[in-house]
């Protein structure tokens, strides 16, 4: 006899293989195969983050856009941060925190730019009143066939979004933030399993780690929280953007679960690790990576 309230997490989403596609950094939501779910549908609200104000790097999309709409639907003002070029699935994410009952911030601009992640900080905080809720999940990453192919260029574009700019912000949003605030990091498995494929990537991951526990030490006695989320294989516009048409299909199949996430299954996560829900977790590192170890 099966129970009809349980949900088999390996059939929760789809199962079928991704079509090989494949797009131009950082990739858009419009141009994928099958569309994400970033919860729009499925997300309901408890207003967990009632009156909280919010700023989430890489807001416009994948994971980014699941949050937005999840803390909107908590209760917490939204502002999100995306590059001009990615103004289409910002605007969608926006309409989606209106319909929580929330006007959003549309906070467009190059993290890489120590100015604009100052800037992006003062405004949230200008326009909402305060800063509760940093949430630094941007970030870049190209498939790679070997050490000797990497080219400077782009090995400085991915340590710029994926390290420079969490310490650009949280230098800029720290002194702003008071006793039950919280900074959330996006660490990724490539931060404790490392690809060769995403090995400047993997490197990242694995000091942004660093990064939250060493925080998470500094402001302890402030009352200020730092944790991480550390996914797996998640269905988002990185993935078609990273340069791997040819392996798509069997993306996120080698879990225990045998399939990739969807951004949605992200959500409460953050959500959890920004309430009060979480008020004794602080340095912790919370894996979503359908069954894969850390």
């Amino acid at each position: 006899m099966t129970d009809d309230r349980l949900i088999d997490p390996t059939t929760k989403h789809t199962t079928d293989p991704f079509p090989r596609q494949e797009q131009e950094p950082p990739g858009l939501t419009e141009r994928m195969a099958p569309l994400p779910d970033h919860g729009e549908q499925s997300y309901q609200g408890n207003r967990l983050l009632e009156g909280r104000r919010s700023l989430i790097t890489g807001g416009d999309s994948g994971i980014g856009r699941a949050l937005a709409i999840a803390f909107a639907r908590e209760g917490a003002r939204v502002a999100i941060s995306y590059l001009a070029s990615e103004r289409a699935d910002a605007e969608e994410t926006a309409e989606w925190i209106r319909d929580a009952g929330s006007e959003p911030l549309l906070l467009p601009g190059d993290l890489r730019d120590e100015q604009h992640c100052r800037d992006i900080v003062e405004q949230t905080a200008q326009e909402f009143g305060g800063l509760d809720l940093l949430v630094l999940n941007a970030a870049h990453q190209r498939n790679r066939g070997g050490i000797d192919e990497i080219p400077t260029d782009d090995f400085e574009h991915v340590m710029r979004v994926n390290l420079f700019a969490p310490v650009f912000m949280a230098r800029a949003a720290v002194p702003l933030m008071d006793a039950g605030s919280s900074i959330i990091t996006t660490a990724s498995i490539q931060g404790f399993d490392p690809s060769s494929a995403l090995v400047d990537y993997a490197m990242t991951k694995a000091a942004l780690v660093a990064f939250t526990k060493a925080l998470a030490e500094e402001l302890g006695p402030r009352g200020i929280r730092v944790n991480a989320v550390a996914p797996g294989p998640i269905w988002t516009p990185l993935i078609p953007a990273t340069g791997w048409p040819d392996t798509l299909p069997e993306f996120g199949r080698n879990t225990p679960l045998g399939r990739a996430g969807q951004p949605a299954e992200l959500a409460g996560a953050y959500v959890y690790l920004a309430s009060d829900e979480a008020s004794y977790v602080s340095g912790a590192v919370l894996p979503v990576t359908g069954g894969r170890g850390l």
